[in-house]
């Protein structure tokens, strides 16, 4: 195949919402860190997404009130090259897995819920917010925000160099 796996890949359905502002995010970790982890890529792309719509105006103020920005975002539907490229791809839902598993041949190895690096205990899913309102963004974020230090760890645990 001959492409390096270096991206970091964050899955939803239409790569709006979700999937957006878990890529703002854990970019934000990695650059704070400037860790054995600085050769990876982050990207987000969706399941069922357009090309080029921005992320919704919720996940914009949401993410804003953190100190990101989500503004130059645009959307991307996922492709079989897409995850040639991924070293690990992170989605919402158990049903993310399913069509992921459904509709590709060549996954990579590691194929997890965001949340999966979680403790026992702890949902795993990240329900969609799209067409709820502020608070709804703000607490799919926060769900995201809880799992970052984790997933950094796991990322530094498989990936660093």
């Amino acid at each position: 195949m001959g492409t390096e796996r270096d991206t970091v890949t964050f899955v939803c359905t239409g790569n709006t919402c979700r999937s957006p502002m878990a890529e703002a995010l854990v970019r934000a970790a990695l650059t704070r860190r400037g860790d054995a982890l600085g050769h990876l890529r982050v990207a987000s792309f969706g399941l069922a997404a357009g090309e080029g719509a921005p992320a919704s105006d919720h996940s914009v103020r949401a993410m804003s009130r953190i100190g990101l920005d989500l503004a130059p975002h645009r959307s991307r539907p996922l492709s079989q090259a897409d995850l040639d490229r991924s070293a690990v791809v992170f989605v919402m839902t158990g049903h993310h897995l399913d069509v992921l598993r459904s509709r590709f041949k060549d996954l990579p190895g590691h194929l997890l819920r965001l949340r999966d690096v979680l403790p026992d205990g702890v949902s795993r899913e990240i329900p969609d917010p799209f067409g709820g309102g502020v608070r709804d963004y703000e607490d799919c974020r926060d769900s995201m925000v809880e799992a970052v230090p984790a997933l950094i760890d796991f990322l530094r645990s498989h990936f660093a160099r």
